[in-house]
């Protein structure tokens, strides 16, 4: 959804149930243009998350991800939504895995999303972070991400690894080193940290991958589009768009 608000051609591989939750995923994508030739049935139902908020917009997440470590998706259907595609942002779920190769296969350049990282040697992750070309991952349960940084770096040298760091701003390590950038300041108010990882991704992704903005603007388009989805609560209905990326950019100049 952060990708089409900013206009950008947007197709979705993932599933759903044949449930009320899963028909609004699907309705809800349609309604956006979102291509949903990817989305699939997942005979246990939608997967969830429970999401547990607190007063400082800070939150713990519980995930349910239903039947997502025995599904196989149709890899056909897969390399038909690869095709011609710029760019593949990846999640994690297991079935997930299977695709990197798809994606490889087709050019296209991967980014993966590794979430709140525990240990950094975790092999649930490691065919993501070998796969990918640029690696996100939240440093909320590490004060200095820099370790975790060199680690993946050390695996993998030509990465690109940005690691979200809440109010402290963002870090970005490449071959050449790395660099931390602080938090960005908008007219609202923090209330809802949910999805501020997602929104700094896509407005990077989508300044520098797509649009071949250098990687200091990039990392200053994905902090805003951040920083503005932690005032809005709840919902992913209003991600920023592209007239209002553009109109907080210019305030900062």
């Amino acid at each position: 959804r952060g990708y089409a608000r900013l206009g950008i051609s947007t197709a979705f591989i993932g599933y759903i149930g044949a449930d009320h939750s899963g028909e609004y995923i699907r309705r809800t994508l349609e309604q956006e243009r979102i291509d949903v030739a990817g989305l699939f049935i997942d005979p246990a139902g939608t997967s969830r998350s429970i999401n547990l908020l607190y007063q400082n917009g800070q939150r713990k997440n519980c995930y349910d991800g239903k039947s997502h470590m025995q599904l196989e998706p149709p890899l056909p259907t897969c390399e038909q939504v690869f095709r011609g595609a710029r760019l593949a942002h990846f999640n994690i779920p297991n079935w997930a895995r299977r695709l990197l190769p798809l994606a490889k296969d087709a050019g296209v350049k991967i980014a993966c999303d590794i979430q709140d990282v525990v240990n950094v040697e975790d092999p649930y992750r490691s065919d993501f972070i070998q796969a990918a070309d640029y690696l996100f991952f939240s440093a909320a349960n590490y004060s200095d991400p820099t370790p975790l940084i060199r680690n993946y770096l050390t695996r993998t040298p030509d990465l690109t690894v940005i690691c979200g760091m809440g109010a402290k701003g963002c870090a970005i390590g490449t071959s050449q080193g790395i660099r931390f950038f602080p938090a960005v300041n908008l007219d609202l108010p923090v209330v809802d940290t949910n999805g501020a990882g997602d929104s700094l991704a896509v407005g990077f992704l989508t300044s520098h991958v797509l649009e071949g903005l250098p990687v200091e603007e990039s990392i200053l388009r994905g902090q805003i589009a951040a920083r503005y989805k932690c005032g809005i609560r709840a919902s992913s209905s209003n991600l920023i768009t592209r007239e209002l990326l553009e109109h907080y950019r210019e305030k900062m100049k």
